[in-house]
């Protein structure tokens, strides 16, 4: 598990559907070793710090292993590395590991898995629908990082739930019995950030009154 692409970029504006909007999604990849501090890495702010952002989305994964589907996908598109925006282009670590795993970069900081991510538009749902959105890490020591770093697993919840379940969870119209058990246990993950726990104790209450 590595960091395969470092990347950052600053905020800018660009024309989108006819208004010009301010967004932080143009990353570049860097070859030199950044400060990684709690709330990004040095050289890269988002833009809407109400849905991005924050300590709980310090950094942005998305892993290499989906960059094939998405050229298949979006055929003639160039899908450079920090194509999705990510701040790490990552390899080995999929939505696969759990809200709340906490790894140890060598040479770098530990950080906590805390959440999902994705674009802009259309990207939104076709992240969601093909089960590929990347996860947010959030920083627990502040450090050095730089592509090429190895990522170790540390610790894991053992409350927790798999990134890509929380994300189905998130977006799902109507739970089962085993959904509500895994929200449960979620929402006793302190990794977990309060507005999505907020979100599904407001839904809690709609499955137990079906």
């Amino acid at each position: 598990m590595r960091v395969v692409s470092l990347n950052i970029g600053l905020p800018r504006e660009v024309l989108w559907h006819g208004r010009q909007v301010l967004t932080g999604i143009f990353k570049q990849p860097v070859r030199q070793r950044l400060a990684l501090r709690k709330l990004n890495l040095d050289g890269d702010r988002q833009a809407d710090l109400t849905v991005h952002g924050g300590e709980s989305k310090a950094v942005y994964c998305y892993p290499l292993e989906h960059y094939e589907y998405w050229k298949q996908q979006l055929p003639g598109r160039d899908l450079p590395p920090a194509a999705f925006g990510e701040n790490f282009t990552t390899q080995g670590l999929l939505e696969d590991v759990h809200l709340g795993d906490t790894f140890s970069p060598s040479r770098a900081c530990p950080a906590t898995s805390s959440g999902s991510g994705s674009l802009m538009d259309d990207m939104v749902k076709r992240f969601l629908d093909a089960r590929r959105t990347g996860f947010y890490l959030a920083v627990v020591r502040e450090g050095e990082v730089g592509a090429g770093d190895q990522f170790r697993p540390v610790a894991r919840d053992p409350l927790s739930v798999p990134i890509s379940e929380i994300t189905r969870l998130f977006v799902a119209k109507s739970y089962r019995d085993e959904d509500v058990a895994s929200i449960e246990r979620a929402l006793q993950v302190a990794a977990l950030p309060e507005s999505w726990k907020d979100y599904f104790r407001k839904r809690l209450p709609q499955a137990f009154s079906r």
